[in-house]
């Protein structure tokens, strides 16, 4: 998100404006109020006496709550007038904004205070391909409020605008007010949305949320959340923030609503995503495993059942998108889900198994046993693409599906040492190793839960067999490194990447290969100095601020110091982790979905990658993994494990009411005291 607007968020719903409180959207630009995919205002402008306010200063309080300090343009540098002007917008099931006027003169005032509003319901991705309307724009006026709607078919959505102490027409809101010496005028606007929920159960939109009830949810949320003690004082406020922004990115499906499951980031991606909350949830799942059981019972849900070749879906394959917007509702983006990607599968089934070891909910899995057959059956059918053994990935739906369907996705991400791009279909390195890990740990699933020895010494011997393949085939000797891929003519992509620390943290890499992978991770030219970067410095097609050729993701990191810490490297772990939480305090204790892979001693501090999400699930996420990884902590058995190692400007971390299948436990971790010096030997005495 760009730093001139400000956005607020609750569940599924968002807001942005500039930093006047304004919204005024242009083609391609995700300003608005947006409610399940779709925008129920793209146009809300306050004026005063006919003129824009300038700007004082502007807060987000909280993630659903901004505040706007605004006064009338003098019309040159210097601030002259006796006007202050407030906004204070809270969002929850549409919004509440209150605008306080004050006149700070010994003589009345008379305003012409207006809001313009409309509302041009488009569809995020109307929004992203600048598309046209297909349906029929109208508007109601009613006693204290203004209905804009939009309708096609039997698609209607409407937006109400409640200003009972306004003047209303098709366009407008409009107050007359006079303001004795040093008055205050006030008034209160709320916005309620009609969406398919309510045409569905034919009621009336609820009223927004109130600010008190959300400072409730988050008081309350902090309080039963653990909490983090430490001598550097940055990481509370870091794992704070943290919590508070998957909190914020939380999305409730329509088919579990009193549920909650991680979204993926503001503004493009506040929907139900396999990968995305899949890995959040699984970076959450010390502090909150709730999201990861409701993520788990969603995806199972919504499982693919047939071969659908518009959403690229499959039997047993889980999802990559779930949209609720126009052009999914008439069939014309395949989002209802889509199925576009080739590692959800495997790691909803890592997922599955890692959310038993850390909760015992045995129910669960056996509620899910059927569905984790069926995502195993996949990884082996039509997962394998090529016929090589490996899943591999190419678009079924050549129109509007996705290219790249590995966590890596832009069109650019696999490509070769010299910068040509591979040809499809297309195996990554990584994905062979969510696909291995997925079947040692089903095979535990097996013998432990669903009684099927048979199963479980089938997978291990997969399992093995897998790994044995992969150690041979994606080895490049002359690199003395895995290749990022498989391509389409089985040739090894021989670019340098991040990918190779995700095959740490699956445990596929034979042990005598670990340590060249670590010296590369740990070298010029993937570190930065403040992360991991996607591609190595030096490749063709390298770029600091690729997306994914060269800048420095969060949750890549996190996997990747994971993985260090699986394989002995618990220093380079540490190291990863500080690095990041470091960087972290440069961009308000909130670690951005990414940013530029420049070196650390170019720039002195992290450099903003322009159109990154913030907040985005998983690179909050990281932060509680990085925890996680510092601390050392896994389940073993119905006890939870502490074997810290803290990078060295960390003396101490503390967690107290860690949840998990043991009740709640207490972490410490401590850096080692050096020992004392010998004393010196005193002269003998004369």
């Amino acid at each position: 998100m760009s730093t001139k607007t400000i956005a607020i968020l609750e569940g599924n719903m968002f807001m942005v404006s500039d930093r006047r409180g304004d919204v005024e959207t242009v083609a391609s630009d995700p300003q608005g109020l947006f409610v399940d995919d779709t925008r129920f205002l793209s146009r809300w402008v306050l004026t005063v006496n006919g003129a824009r306010p300038a700007i004082l200063s502007t807060d987000n309080v909280q993630y659903f709550e901004a505040q706007f300090f605004l006064t009338p343009s003098s019309g040159t540098i210097y601030v002259d007038s006796d006007l202050s002007v407030m906004r204070k917008r809270t969002v929850g099931r549409g919004f509440c904004e209150s605008i306080s006027i004050i006149n700070h003169a010994a003589k009345p005032v008379t305003l012409d205070v207006a809001i313009e509003a409309a509302a041009d319901y488009a569809d995020l991705f109307e929004v992203k391909d600048v598309l046209v309307k297909k349906g029929e724009h109208y508007h109601r006026l009613e006693p204290g409020r203004l209905v804009l709607g939009y309708r096609r078919d039997t698609y209607v959505r409407e937006t109400w605008i409640e200003a009972p102490d306004a003047v209303i027409d098709a366009k407008t809101l409009r107050y007359k007010a006079v303001l004795p010496p040093h008055a205050e005028w006030a008034t209160t606007i709320e916005v309620r949305v009609w969406t398919a929920r309510e045409t569905v159960m034919r009621r009336t939109p609820a009223p927004p949320l109130s600010a008190d009830s959300r400072r409730d949810c988050i008081d309350e949320l902090l309080g039963e959340a653990p909490e983090v003690r430490t001598d550097w004082l940055p990481l509370v406020n870091i794992y704070q923030r943290s919590m508070i922004d998957i909190a914020a990115l939380r999305h409730h499906p329509a088919l579990l609503p009193q549920a909650s499951m991680p979204a993926a980031g503001l503004p493009w991606f506040m929907a139900v995503f396999g990968r995305d909350s899949i890995l959040t949830s699984l970076q959450a799942l010390p502090f909150q495993p709730e999201l990861a059981r409701t993520t788990l019972q969603v995806l199972a849900l919504r499982q693919g059942k047939r071969l659908d070749t518009f959403r690229d879906e499959e039997q047993g394959k889980i999802l990559h998108e779930l949209r609720m917007g126009e052009l999914t509702a008439f069939g014309e983006r395949p989002h209802s889900p889509y199925f576009g990607s080739a590692d959800s599968t495997p790691l909803f089934l890592v997922l599955l198994d890692e959310y038993e070891r850390w909760t015992g909910d045995a129910d669960l899995v056996r509620a899910v046993e059927l569905h984790a057959r069926e995502a195993l059956d996949w990884l082996d059918r039509d997962g394998d693409r090529m016929g090589n053994g490996y899943i591999s990935y190419k678009r079924r739906n050549e129109e509007t599906g996705l290219e790249n369907q590995c966590w890596k996705d832009s069109w650019n991400s696999i490509v070769f040492r010299d910068g040509s791009l591979a040809k499809l279909p297309r195996a990554c390195c990584e994905i062979q190793g969510y696909a291995y890990d997925a079947k040692m740990r089903c095979a535990r699933l097996a013998r432990t839960f669903w009684g099927d020895q048979e199963l479980a010494a089938r997978l291990e011997k997969e399992a093995a067999e897998l790994k044995e393949r992969f150690n041979r085939d994606f080895w490049m000797a002359d690199r003395d490194c895995f290749a990022l891929a498989i391509d389409g003519d089985g040739r090894r992509v021989d670019s340098i990447t991040s990918n190779i620390g995700h095959l740490l943290w699956s445990g596929i890499v034979d042990d005598e290969k670990a340590a060249a992978v670590v010296r590369h991770l740990l070298g010029e030219g993937l570190y930065s100095g403040w992360g991991i970067r996607t591609m190595a410095q030096g490749e063709g097609a390298y770029n600091p601020i690729g997306y994914h050729v060269g800048t420095v993701w969060p949750h890549d990191n996190s996997l990747i110091a994971l993985g260090l810490n699986r394989y002995g490297y618990r220093e380079e772990a540490a190291q990863v982790a500080w690095g990041l939480l470091e960087a972290a305090r440069y961009f308000e204790h909130r670690l951005p979905e990414a940013f530029a892979g420049y070196r650390r001693d170019r720039t002195n501090f992290p450099v903003e990658y322009p159109t990154a999400c913030s907040p985005q699930a998983w690179a909050a996420g990281a932060p509680l993994m990085f925890l996680r990884t510092m601390l050392g902590l896994e389940p073993r058995g119905n006890r939870l494990s502490v074997d810290a190692c803290l990078p060295p400007d960390i003396e101490w971390v503390e967690i107290r009411s860690l949840p998990g299948r043991w009740g709640f436990a207490d972490a410490v971790g401590r850096r080692p005291t050096p020992p004392r010096a010998a004393p010196r030997p005193r002269p003998a005495a004369h």
